[in-house]
Protein backbone atom coordinates (compact mmCIF):
# COMPACT_ATOMS: atom_id res chain seq x y z
CA UNK A 1 0.00 0.00 0.00
CA UNK A 2 1.01 3.40 -0.16
CA UNK A 3 3.26 4.87 2.36
CA UNK A 4 0.90 8.48 3.30
CA UNK A 5 3.42 8.86 6.71
CA UNK A 6 6.41 9.03 4.03
CA UNK A 7 4.50 12.36 2.61
CA UNK A 8 4.35 13.97 5.84
CA UNK A 9 1.35 15.35 4.94
CA UNK A 10 -1.19 13.87 8.06
CA UNK A 11 1.24 15.56 10.33
CA UNK A 12 -0.28 18.92 9.24
CA UNK A 13 -1.79 20.61 12.21
CA UNK A 14 -3.67 23.87 12.14
CA UNK A 15 -3.46 27.19 14.24
CA UNK A 16 -6.20 29.34 13.23
CA UNK A 17 -9.36 29.77 14.88
CA UNK A 18 -9.08 26.89 17.10
CA UNK A 19 -9.20 24.53 14.38
CA UNK A 20 -5.92 23.24 15.85
CA UNK A 21 -7.66 21.62 18.60
CA UNK A 22 -10.16 19.76 16.15
CA UNK A 23 -9.69 15.51 17.12
CA UNK A 24 -6.40 14.10 14.79
CA UNK A 25 -8.26 10.63 15.29
CA UNK A 26 -11.78 8.89 14.89
CA UNK A 27 -12.91 5.88 15.92
CA UNK A 28 -15.58 4.24 14.35
CA UNK A 29 -18.32 1.75 15.12
CA UNK A 30 -19.45 0.48 11.74
CA UNK A 31 -22.51 -1.81 10.35
CA UNK A 32 -25.22 0.70 12.30
CA UNK A 33 -28.40 2.15 10.36
CA UNK A 34 -28.23 5.71 9.66
CA UNK A 35 -31.81 7.77 9.54
CA UNK A 36 -33.17 10.66 10.23
CA UNK A 37 -32.38 14.17 8.37
CA UNK A 38 -29.29 16.72 7.44
CA UNK A 39 -29.15 20.46 5.95
CA UNK A 40 -26.80 20.70 3.60
CA UNK A 41 -24.14 23.33 4.55
CA UNK A 42 -22.99 26.09 2.28
CA UNK A 43 -20.42 25.41 -0.61
CA UNK A 44 -16.81 25.71 0.53
CA UNK A 45 -15.48 26.21 -3.08
CA UNK A 46 -17.87 29.23 -3.41
CA UNK A 47 -16.87 30.45 -0.04
CA UNK A 48 -13.20 30.76 -0.86
CA UNK A 49 -14.17 31.92 -4.18
CA UNK A 50 -16.05 35.03 -2.61
CA UNK A 51 -13.68 35.64 0.14
CA UNK A 52 -10.90 36.28 -2.82
CA UNK A 53 -13.23 38.24 -4.62
CA UNK A 54 -13.78 40.79 -1.47
CA UNK A 55 -10.20 42.02 -2.48
CA UNK A 56 -11.91 43.68 -5.12
CA UNK A 57 -14.44 45.73 -3.23
CA UNK A 58 -13.68 48.86 -0.91
CA UNK A 59 -16.40 48.45 1.44
CA UNK A 60 -17.82 46.14 3.55
CA UNK A 61 -18.68 42.54 2.36
CA UNK A 62 -21.09 39.91 4.66
CA UNK A 63 -21.51 36.74 3.81
CA UNK A 64 -23.90 34.11 5.25
CA UNK A 65 -23.95 31.34 6.56
CA UNK A 66 -20.02 30.27 5.84
CA UNK A 67 -18.77 27.29 6.88
CA UNK A 68 -16.35 27.16 9.48
CA UNK A 69 -13.84 24.74 7.88
CA UNK A 70 -10.29 24.96 7.86
CA UNK A 71 -9.98 25.84 4.64
CA UNK A 72 -11.97 28.97 5.14
CA UNK A 73 -9.55 29.25 8.40
CA UNK A 74 -6.74 29.61 5.77
CA UNK A 75 -8.07 32.20 3.35
CA UNK A 76 -8.56 34.22 6.28
CA UNK A 77 -5.33 34.29 8.37
CA UNK A 78 -3.62 35.20 5.09
CA UNK A 79 -6.99 38.49 4.81
CA UNK A 80 -5.60 38.98 8.66
CA UNK A 81 -2.28 39.32 7.63
CA UNK A 82 -3.16 41.95 4.67
CA UNK A 83 -4.72 44.06 6.83
CA UNK A 84 -8.01 42.48 5.95
CA UNK A 85 -10.59 42.56 9.29
CA UNK A 86 -12.97 40.08 9.88
CA UNK A 87 -15.70 39.14 12.25
CA UNK A 88 -17.49 36.29 12.92
CA UNK A 89 -21.38 37.11 13.42
CA UNK A 90 -23.11 34.04 13.94
CA UNK A 91 -22.61 31.99 11.73
CA UNK A 92 -22.01 34.99 9.18
CA UNK A 93 -18.78 36.55 8.14
CA UNK A 94 -18.06 40.07 7.81
CA UNK A 95 -15.16 41.74 6.31
CA UNK A 96 -13.66 45.28 6.02
CA UNK A 97 -10.46 46.08 4.15
CA UNK A 98 -8.07 48.63 5.32
CA UNK A 99 -7.58 51.33 3.22
CA UNK A 100 -4.75 49.97 1.34
CA UNK A 101 -3.30 46.09 1.43
CA UNK A 102 -0.28 45.34 3.13
CA UNK A 103 1.46 42.78 0.98
CA UNK A 104 5.02 42.58 2.55
CA UNK A 105 3.39 41.08 6.07
CA UNK A 106 1.16 38.23 4.12
CA UNK A 107 1.26 34.92 5.62
CA UNK A 108 2.78 32.81 3.49
CA UNK A 109 2.67 29.32 6.30
CA UNK A 110 -1.50 29.92 5.66
CA UNK A 111 -1.17 30.87 1.87
CA UNK A 112 1.10 27.72 0.73
CA UNK A 113 -1.30 25.51 2.92
CA UNK A 114 -4.21 25.90 -0.09
CA UNK A 115 -4.58 25.99 -3.83
CA UNK A 116 -7.13 28.69 -3.67
CA UNK A 117 -4.08 31.41 -3.18
CA UNK A 118 -3.80 31.22 -6.74
CA UNK A 119 -7.42 33.06 -6.82
CA UNK A 120 -5.58 36.04 -5.37
CA UNK A 121 -3.62 37.24 -8.90
CA UNK A 122 -6.83 38.83 -10.05
CA UNK A 123 -7.74 40.84 -7.20
CA UNK A 124 -4.62 42.09 -6.80
CA UNK A 125 -3.49 42.73 -10.10
CA UNK A 126 -5.64 46.04 -10.01
CA UNK A 127 -3.92 47.75 -7.32
CA UNK A 128 -0.78 46.38 -6.54
CA UNK A 129 2.42 46.97 -9.70
CA UNK A 130 4.37 44.23 -7.99
CA UNK A 131 4.00 41.80 -5.25
CA UNK A 132 4.78 37.84 -4.68
CA UNK A 133 2.65 35.00 -3.40
CA UNK A 134 3.66 31.44 -2.46
CA UNK A 135 2.95 28.73 -4.68
CA UNK A 136 0.07 27.18 -4.06
CA UNK A 137 -0.74 24.22 -1.80
CA UNK A 138 -3.75 22.38 -0.63
CA UNK A 139 -3.99 18.56 -1.14
CA UNK A 140 -2.02 16.19 -2.84
CA UNK A 141 -3.34 15.14 -5.97
CA UNK A 142 -0.66 15.17 -8.61
CA UNK A 143 0.43 18.27 -10.53
CA UNK A 144 -1.77 20.71 -12.24
CA UNK A 145 -0.02 23.41 -13.79
CA UNK A 146 -0.74 27.36 -13.42
CA UNK A 147 -0.34 27.92 -17.20
CA UNK A 148 -3.94 28.91 -17.60
CA UNK A 149 -4.40 31.09 -15.36
CA UNK A 150 -1.07 32.91 -16.60
CA UNK A 151 -2.28 33.13 -20.29
CA UNK A 152 -6.31 34.29 -19.05
CA UNK A 153 -4.21 37.46 -16.73
CA UNK A 154 -1.84 38.63 -18.95
CA UNK A 155 -4.32 39.56 -21.12
CA UNK A 156 -4.65 42.32 -17.88
CA UNK A 157 -1.00 42.91 -18.09
CA UNK A 158 0.28 40.85 -15.44
CA UNK A 159 3.12 38.50 -15.94
CA UNK A 160 4.61 36.51 -13.67
CA UNK A 161 8.09 34.81 -12.94
CA UNK A 162 8.27 31.60 -10.46
CA UNK A 163 11.81 30.90 -8.40
CA UNK A 164 12.26 29.69 -5.10
CA UNK A 165 8.69 28.70 -4.01
CA UNK A 166 6.64 31.88 -4.88
CA UNK A 167 5.03 33.84 -7.90
CA UNK A 168 6.59 37.06 -8.15
CA UNK A 169 3.92 39.27 -9.86
CA UNK A 170 4.63 42.46 -11.88
CA UNK A 171 1.82 44.62 -13.80
CA UNK A 172 2.02 47.08 -16.59
CA UNK A 173 0.54 50.69 -16.53
CA UNK A 174 -1.15 50.53 -19.18
CA UNK A 175 -3.15 47.95 -21.39
CA UNK A 176 -5.28 47.76 -24.19
CA UNK A 177 -8.90 46.52 -23.13
CA UNK A 178 -8.34 42.11 -23.60
CA UNK A 179 -11.78 41.91 -25.24
CA UNK A 180 -12.16 38.37 -25.90
CA UNK A 181 -10.04 35.84 -23.42
CA UNK A 182 -10.10 32.25 -24.70
CA UNK A 183 -9.53 29.91 -22.01
CA UNK A 184 -6.67 27.28 -22.46
CA UNK A 185 -8.77 25.12 -20.11
CA UNK A 186 -11.69 25.09 -18.69
CA UNK A 187 -11.34 25.25 -15.23
CA UNK A 188 -13.03 26.57 -12.16
CA UNK A 189 -10.38 28.58 -10.70
CA UNK A 190 -9.36 29.50 -14.47
CA UNK A 191 -12.80 31.18 -14.73
CA UNK A 192 -12.60 32.99 -11.56
CA UNK A 193 -9.80 34.42 -11.99
CA UNK A 194 -10.37 35.99 -15.39
CA UNK A 195 -13.56 36.88 -13.84
CA UNK A 196 -12.06 39.01 -10.57
CA UNK A 197 -9.76 40.51 -13.00
CA UNK A 198 -12.15 41.92 -15.44
CA UNK A 199 -14.70 42.84 -12.80
CA UNK A 200 -12.40 45.97 -12.30
CA UNK A 201 -11.20 46.34 -15.31
CA UNK A 202 -13.37 49.50 -16.91
CA UNK A 203 -14.51 47.52 -20.30
CA UNK A 204 -16.32 44.67 -21.49
CA UNK A 205 -14.39 41.75 -21.29
CA UNK A 206 -15.68 38.38 -22.99
CA UNK A 207 -14.66 35.22 -21.38
CA UNK A 208 -15.06 31.95 -23.30
CA UNK A 209 -14.50 27.99 -23.14
CA UNK A 210 -15.42 29.24 -19.51
CA UNK A 211 -16.48 26.94 -16.34
CA UNK A 212 -20.07 27.47 -15.29
CA UNK A 213 -20.31 25.40 -11.56
CA UNK A 214 -21.83 26.11 -9.44
CA UNK A 215 -18.87 28.54 -7.79
CA UNK A 216 -18.23 30.14 -10.99
CA UNK A 217 -21.74 31.13 -10.57
CA UNK A 218 -22.05 32.26 -7.08
CA UNK A 219 -19.26 34.95 -8.06
CA UNK A 220 -20.97 35.88 -10.77
CA UNK A 221 -24.01 36.20 -8.42
CA UNK A 222 -21.73 38.16 -5.88
CA UNK A 223 -19.89 40.64 -8.08
CA UNK A 224 -23.96 41.48 -9.68
CA UNK A 225 -24.72 42.24 -5.87
CA UNK A 226 -21.25 44.54 -6.10
CA UNK A 227 -23.04 46.70 -9.28
CA UNK A 228 -21.07 44.19 -11.85
CA UNK A 229 -23.21 43.43 -14.84
CA UNK A 230 -22.19 39.82 -15.43
CA UNK A 231 -23.98 38.14 -18.89
CA UNK A 232 -24.00 34.25 -19.79
CA UNK A 233 -23.65 33.30 -16.19
CA UNK A 234 -24.12 29.95 -16.90
CA UNK A 235 -23.00 29.44 -19.86
CA UNK A 236 -19.55 28.61 -21.36
CA UNK A 237 -19.31 32.64 -22.35
CA UNK A 238 -19.32 35.06 -19.94
CA UNK A 239 -19.46 38.75 -20.16
CA UNK A 240 -18.40 41.14 -17.64
CA UNK A 241 -19.17 44.70 -17.78
CA UNK A 242 -16.18 46.05 -15.46
CA UNK A 243 -15.54 48.77 -13.24
CA UNK A 244 -12.48 50.79 -12.35
CA UNK A 245 -13.57 51.06 -8.82
CA UNK A 246 -15.54 49.14 -6.65
CA UNK A 247 -17.30 50.12 -3.38
CA UNK A 248 -20.20 48.88 -1.91
CA UNK A 249 -21.22 47.07 1.70
CA UNK A 250 -22.93 44.36 0.26
CA UNK A 251 -24.85 42.06 1.93
CA UNK A 252 -24.72 37.78 0.10
CA UNK A 253 -25.90 33.92 0.56
CA UNK A 254 -23.75 31.84 -1.14
CA UNK A 255 -25.44 28.21 -1.79
CA UNK A 256 -25.01 25.33 -0.86
CA UNK A 257 -22.28 22.49 -1.54
CA UNK A 258 -23.28 19.86 -3.78
CA UNK A 259 -20.12 17.96 -2.85
CA UNK A 260 -21.25 17.72 0.75
CA UNK A 261 -24.86 17.19 -0.58
CA UNK A 262 -23.28 13.87 -2.74
CA UNK A 263 -21.54 13.04 0.17
CA UNK A 264 -24.40 12.50 2.66
CA UNK A 265 -26.16 10.86 -0.25
CA UNK A 266 -23.02 8.46 -0.57
CA UNK A 267 -23.50 8.01 3.57
CA UNK A 268 -27.21 6.53 2.67
CA UNK A 269 -26.01 4.56 -0.23
CA UNK A 270 -22.72 2.66 1.68
CA UNK A 271 -24.76 2.53 5.16
CA UNK A 272 -28.08 1.11 3.21
CA UNK A 273 -29.91 4.01 5.27
CA UNK A 274 -32.98 5.69 4.51
CA UNK A 275 -31.45 9.50 5.17
CA UNK A 276 -33.61 13.10 3.64
CA UNK A 277 -30.22 14.80 2.24
CA UNK A 278 -31.98 18.44 2.80
CA UNK A 279 -31.08 21.52 0.60
CA UNK A 280 -29.64 19.93 -2.17
CA UNK A 281 -28.23 21.59 -4.98
CA UNK A 282 -29.86 19.72 -7.65
CA UNK A 283 -28.27 21.51 -10.87
CA UNK A 284 -24.73 20.74 -9.58
CA UNK A 285 -26.13 16.89 -8.71
CA UNK A 286 -27.80 16.00 -11.40
CA UNK A 287 -25.78 13.35 -12.97
CA UNK A 288 -24.61 12.03 -10.18
CA UNK A 289 -28.38 11.13 -9.05
CA UNK A 290 -29.33 9.91 -12.91
CA UNK A 291 -26.03 7.81 -13.03
CA UNK A 292 -26.67 6.43 -9.81
CA UNK A 293 -30.51 5.83 -10.39
CA UNK A 294 -29.16 3.52 -13.34
CA UNK A 295 -27.24 1.79 -11.11
CA UNK A 296 -30.65 1.01 -9.11
CA UNK A 297 -30.68 3.65 -6.77
CA UNK A 298 -33.87 4.64 -5.14
CA UNK A 299 -34.82 7.58 -3.77
CA UNK A 300 -37.68 10.25 -3.62
CA UNK A 301 -37.38 13.90 -4.75
CA UNK A 302 -39.35 16.61 -3.03
CA UNK A 303 -40.22 19.79 -4.97
CA UNK A 304 -37.79 22.61 -6.00
CA UNK A 305 -37.33 25.91 -4.18
CA UNK A 306 -34.50 28.54 -4.20
CA UNK A 307 -31.58 29.20 -2.02
CA UNK A 308 -30.54 32.24 -0.26
CA UNK A 309 -29.19 33.91 -2.97
CA UNK A 310 -32.41 34.06 -4.91
CA UNK A 311 -30.51 31.90 -7.57
CA UNK A 312 -29.44 27.94 -7.17
CA UNK A 313 -32.14 25.25 -7.18
CA UNK A 314 -32.57 23.75 -4.21
CA UNK A 315 -34.47 20.55 -3.46
CA UNK A 316 -34.35 17.88 -0.75
CA UNK A 317 -33.67 13.92 -1.50
CA UNK A 318 -34.68 10.72 0.49
CA UNK A 319 -32.09 7.83 -0.08
CA UNK A 320 -33.80 4.60 0.41
CA UNK A 321 -32.24 1.13 0.83
CA UNK A 322 -31.39 0.01 -2.56
CA UNK A 323 -29.51 -3.13 -4.58
CA UNK A 324 -27.09 -1.69 -6.44
CA UNK A 325 -25.46 -3.35 -10.04
CA UNK A 326 -22.40 -2.08 -11.69
CA UNK A 327 -22.91 0.36 -14.75
CA UNK A 328 -22.57 -0.62 -17.92
CA UNK A 329 -19.70 2.32 -19.15
CA UNK A 330 -17.30 3.43 -17.67
CA UNK A 331 -17.77 6.12 -14.87
CA UNK A 332 -15.53 9.60 -15.08
CA UNK A 333 -15.69 12.90 -14.70
CA UNK A 334 -16.59 16.15 -16.81
CA UNK A 335 -16.73 19.95 -16.71
CA UNK A 336 -19.93 21.11 -15.28
CA UNK A 337 -22.75 20.00 -17.28
CA UNK A 338 -20.90 16.70 -16.64
CA UNK A 339 -20.24 14.73 -13.48
CA UNK A 340 -17.90 16.80 -10.92
CA UNK A 341 -14.54 16.03 -10.61
CA UNK A 342 -14.68 16.18 -6.55
CA UNK A 343 -18.00 13.93 -6.37
CA UNK A 344 -15.81 11.24 -8.59
CA UNK A 345 -14.29 9.39 -5.59
CA UNK A 346 -17.62 8.52 -4.09
CA UNK A 347 -18.38 6.39 -6.79
CA UNK A 348 -15.34 4.33 -5.99
CA UNK A 349 -17.33 3.81 -2.55
CA UNK A 350 -21.24 3.17 -4.27
CA UNK A 351 -19.39 0.86 -6.88
CA UNK A 352 -18.52 -1.32 -4.19
CA UNK A 353 -21.88 -1.56 -3.00
CA UNK A 354 -23.03 -2.66 -6.79
CA UNK A 355 -23.06 -6.12 -7.91
CA UNK A 356 -20.23 -6.68 -10.61
CA UNK A 357 -17.34 -4.52 -12.18
CA UNK A 358 -16.98 -0.81 -12.43
CA UNK A 359 -14.22 1.35 -14.12
CA UNK A 360 -13.48 4.75 -12.95
CA UNK A 361 -11.56 6.94 -14.88
CA UNK A 362 -9.95 10.27 -12.69
CA UNK A 363 -8.31 11.70 -15.71
CA UNK A 364 -7.84 15.00 -14.14
CA UNK A 365 -5.50 14.09 -11.10
CA UNK A 366 -2.64 11.74 -11.32
CA UNK A 367 -2.08 10.74 -7.89
CA UNK A 368 -6.25 10.41 -6.20
CA UNK A 369 -6.96 7.20 -7.99
CA UNK A 370 -4.36 5.53 -5.81
CA UNK A 371 -5.55 6.82 -2.67
CA UNK A 372 -9.20 4.91 -2.84
CA UNK A 373 -7.16 1.90 -3.30
CA UNK A 374 -7.32 2.31 0.69
CA UNK A 375 -10.54 1.10 0.90
CA UNK A 376 -9.16 -2.58 0.04
CA UNK A 377 -8.19 -1.80 4.31
CA UNK A 378 -12.06 -2.53 4.51
CA UNK A 379 -12.69 -5.12 2.31
CA UNK A 380 -13.70 -3.34 -0.84
CA UNK A 381 -11.79 -4.81 -4.11
CA UNK A 382 -10.38 -1.87 -5.54
CA UNK A 383 -7.69 -2.81 -8.23
CA UNK A 384 -5.40 0.11 -9.04
CA UNK A 385 -4.64 0.00 -13.49
CA UNK A 386 -2.40 3.08 -13.86
CA UNK A 387 -1.86 6.60 -12.24
CA UNK A 388 -5.89 7.51 -13.48
CA UNK A 389 -7.96 4.41 -13.39
CA UNK A 390 -9.34 1.80 -10.99
CA UNK A 391 -11.35 -1.42 -11.20
CA UNK A 392 -13.93 -2.02 -8.46
CA UNK A 393 -15.39 -5.12 -7.92
CA UNK A 394 -18.44 -5.65 -5.59
CA UNK A 395 -19.90 -6.04 -3.82
CA UNK A 396 -17.42 -5.63 -0.92
CA UNK A 397 -17.39 -7.77 2.63
CA UNK A 398 -16.72 -4.67 4.66
CA UNK A 399 -14.80 -5.05 7.84
CA UNK A 400 -13.17 -2.72 9.82
CA UNK A 401 -9.79 -1.77 9.75
CA UNK A 402 -7.07 1.01 11.23
CA UNK A 403 -6.34 3.41 8.57
CA UNK A 404 -3.93 6.49 7.79
CA UNK A 405 -5.87 9.87 6.12
CA UNK A 406 -4.82 10.09 2.75
CA UNK A 407 -3.54 13.77 2.14
CA UNK A 408 -6.41 14.26 -0.27
CA UNK A 409 -9.65 15.48 0.93
CA UNK A 410 -12.03 13.52 -0.90
CA UNK A 411 -10.71 10.24 -0.93
CA UNK A 412 -10.70 10.80 3.08
CA UNK A 413 -14.10 11.51 3.27
CA UNK A 414 -14.89 7.97 1.30
CA UNK A 415 -12.67 5.92 3.88
CA UNK A 416 -14.44 7.13 6.50
CA UNK A 417 -18.03 6.75 5.00
CA UNK A 418 -16.46 3.17 4.58
CA UNK A 419 -15.70 2.78 7.84
CA UNK A 420 -19.51 3.37 8.83
CA UNK A 421 -20.64 0.14 6.77
CA UNK A 422 -17.60 -1.65 7.93
CA UNK A 423 -18.66 -4.54 10.32
CA UNK A 424 -16.43 -4.12 14.16
CA UNK A 425 -14.68 -1.14 15.12
CA UNK A 426 -12.49 1.20 12.51
CA UNK A 427 -9.71 4.03 13.28
CA UNK A 428 -9.39 7.12 10.92
CA UNK A 429 -5.85 8.75 11.84
CA UNK A 430 -4.92 12.11 11.25
CA UNK A 431 -7.67 13.41 9.80
CA UNK A 432 -7.13 16.95 9.57
CA UNK A 433 -8.00 17.09 6.06
CA UNK A 434 -11.44 16.42 6.35
CA UNK A 435 -11.90 19.64 8.50
CA UNK A 436 -10.22 21.14 5.51
CA UNK A 437 -13.49 20.74 3.58
CA UNK A 438 -16.21 19.69 5.69
CA UNK A 439 -17.62 21.49 9.12
CA UNK A 440 -18.45 19.08 11.91
CA UNK A 441 -18.82 16.16 9.90
CA UNK A 442 -18.44 13.51 12.01
CA UNK A 443 -20.67 15.17 14.62
CA UNK A 444 -23.19 15.75 12.53
CA UNK A 445 -23.23 11.98 10.76
CA UNK A 446 -23.47 11.02 14.65
CA UNK A 447 -26.82 12.82 14.65
CA UNK A 448 -28.23 10.13 12.25
CA UNK A 449 -26.87 7.88 14.39
CA UNK A 450 -23.34 7.05 13.47
CA UNK A 451 -21.04 5.71 16.10
CA UNK A 452 -18.21 7.69 16.11
CA UNK A 453 -15.76 8.77 18.58
CA UNK A 454 -13.02 11.31 18.26
CA UNK A 455 -9.47 11.00 19.81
Amino acid sequence: MFDYAATGAHTRTSRCNGAGDAPRHLRVHGGTLLSGAIDVKTSKNACVALLCASLLNRGTTTLRKVARIEEVNRILRVLDSMGVHHEWIGQDLRLTPPERLDLTRLDTDAARRTRSIIMFLGPLLHDHPEFELPFAGGCELGDRTVEPHMVALRRFGLSVETSGGVYRATVKDRVDPPGTIVLTERGDTVTENAIMAAARFPAVTVIRNASCNYMVQDLCFFLEHLGIRVDGVGTTTVTVHGREDIDADVDYAPSEDPIEAWSLVAAAIVTESEITVRRVPIEFTEIELALAEEMGLEYAKGPEYLAENGRTRLTDLTVHPSRLRAPMDKIHPMPFPGLNIDNLPFFALIASCAEGSTMIHDWVYENRAIYLTELNRLGARVRLLDPHRIEVAGPAAWTGAEVVCPPALRPAVVLLLGMLRAQGTSELRHVNVIHRGYEHLAERLQLLGAEIEAF
